[in-house]
């Protein structure tokens, strides 16, 4: 993470920032886990924990069935959803004063191939201007966070928003096959 952070910072000053707030986000979803004793944590409390800290949390709008994910997915979706409420921040939904967020999850079929399906969509920000060449958190969103999941990330941009999904094998997320609804 730090050195993916120096690689793409401007100044000192902006590394240092970037690095304290990732380490905040990572500092977040750890207090889930030592308060639950490290057996994991659900979707919801871990999205309203990383997005605390950030303008118009309000706007989010959560859905899917009760499910506690995983040590292992806590901590990488997680910095994801820093790496997305931080994007959001600067320009999207959370910079402005309108647009929604949702963040859907589900799981689908049956037995030892059911599937996690996760989606954080923007819908009615403000308009993107210009794609960049993409930094730290494409990396986490493209890569890093599907992986550490044996899943696959898609991030799309629009023009008004953008969306990240994410699909893995259930038994990568969940902490137990016992704990979804």
């Amino acid at each position: 993470m730090i050195r993916e952070t120096n690689k793409r910072s401007e100044t000192p000053k902006h590394f240092e920032t970037q690095v304290r707030e990732r380490i905040m986000a990572l500092s977040r979803s750890h207090d889930l886990l030592v308060s639950a004793d490290w057996k994991g944590a659900t979707i919801s409390d871990l999205l309203a924990a990383q997005v605390e800290p950030f303008p118009r949390g309000d706007v989010i709008e959560m859905s899917g069935p009760s499910l506690v994910l995983s040590p292992n997915a806590v901590q990488y979706l997680g910095i994801a959803f820093h790496e997305l409420a931080t994007n959001s921040a600067k320009y999207g939904v959370l910079s402005g004063d309108k647009g929604r967020i949702s963040v859907t999850w589900g799981i689908t079929g049956s037995g030892a191939s059911r599937l996690f399906h996760l989606t954080w969509a923007e819908s009615d920000g403000p308009q993107v201007q210009t794609v960049g060449q993409g930094g730290f958190g494409t990396v986490v969103l493209k890569r890093v966070a599907p992986a550490a999941v044996s899943g696959q990330g898609i991030l799309e941009h629009g023009p008004h928003g953008i969306t990240w999904s994410l699909e893995a094998p259930l038994v990568s997320v969940a902490a137990s096959a016992d704990h979804e609804a």
